[in-house]
């Protein structure tokens, strides 16, 4: 029986929410080479998938934090399926911007997110968990508590895990790293030769030397 990561790297790579190039690596924004990059967004484009990972994320909040009082999305790939995931269990929602903004009330929480609540964060991914954990730090400066954050997938960085451990942030996710390759390599996106390059990049990608 498939698991629920496999299930969703599969999707997600037909799609082309996560691609791989390993000798063809991609630039990110803060100027890390790395053999993969993964667009939740296109998610939205396919309803699908949209609706499967709307509803993961909601049954895993029922299982584990059946005592929610609000959803967060962290602005902006999970606004739009932190919205959908709040409409299914019929909660408030919120969204949490990368810096206030700078007119108006200067908000850094959209919405109206009440003291004490119990809040699950909704996340489209983890790389080195900084702007996650930065909505994290918004939402506790608010008042309110944190009962944990979901995303969609993650990187499985080992800087990340620290950093969430720290935090005291409980981190579940619908899908990861080691399942994409492992359903890559299953169908042939990726052979075995290619595999120890993509498993260097994780252990220091700030650092990776592509050769």
């Amino acid at each position: 029986m498939e698991t629920l990561e496999q299930i969703l790297a599969k999707k997600l790579l037909k799609i082309k929410a996560i691609k791989l190039q390993p000798a063809n690596p991609f630039t990110w924004a803060s100027g890390w080479k790395s053999p993969i990059y993964c667009d939740n967004r296109k998610t939205l484009s396919y309803p699908t998938t949209r609706n499967f990972i709307k509803l993961e994320l909601s049954r895993i909040i029922a299982e584990k934090y059946e005592d929610t009082d609000a959803i967060a999305g962290v602005a902006t790939g999970a606004i739009a399926q932190g919205a959908m995931v709040a409409e299914e269990l019929n909660l408030p929602f919120v969204y949490v911007r990368a810096t206030p903004k700078d007119h108006g009330l200067e908000n850094l929480i959209e919405g109206d997110l009440k003291p004490n609540s119990k809040v699950v964060v909704i996340e489209d991914l983890i790389s080195t968990g900084g702007s996650s954990l930065k909505a994290v730090e918004a939402i506790r400066n608010a008042g309110c508590h944190v009962s944990g954050m979901i995303a969609i997938f993650t990187y499985g960085f080992p800087l990340a895990q620290e950093k969430f451990k720290d935090a005291k942030v409980q981190l579940t996710t619908l899908c990861n790293y080691d399942a994409v390759l492992d359903e890559a390599l299953r169908t042939d996106y990726i052979d075995e030769s290619e595999i120890k390059t993509l498993q260097e990049w994780r252990k220091d990608p700030a650092n990776w030397n592509f050769k």
